[in-house]
């Protein structure tokens, strides 16, 4: 299961897991981000090649139009997975764990 809402700060907050089976509804709200939008991870328990590719796909369309998409409060296990990928290098991480 995965939910996404936006917080009264206008942070993303993200929950569950973001897996193939839940790519397609994380991406249609991510579609509708706009500018430099920050990701709350905290709650975000497991994340798939396939839900990395929506992350992906929303930095790239966001660069492209002069924003970017920070993410904020990942765990060390999710935390190890954007380093191995190298994701860590395409997005602005939140050292603060």
């Amino acid at each position: 299961m995965l939910t996404i809402e936006t917080g009264p700060d206008g942070v993303i907050v993200v929950a569950g897991r973001l897996d193939a089976a839940q790519a397609q509804a994380a991406q249609t709200v991510l579609d509708g981000v706009a500018g430099t939008a920050t990701l709350d991870c905290a709650r975000l328990e497991y994340i798939s090649s396939a839900g990395l590719g929506v992350l992906l796909k929303t930095q790239k369309r966001l660069l492209g139009s002069g924003g970017k998409l920070r993410l904020a409060r990942l765990s060390p296990h999710l935390r190890d997975i954007f380093v191995y990928s190298g994701f860590d290098q395409l997005f602005e991480i939140d050292p603060a764990a």
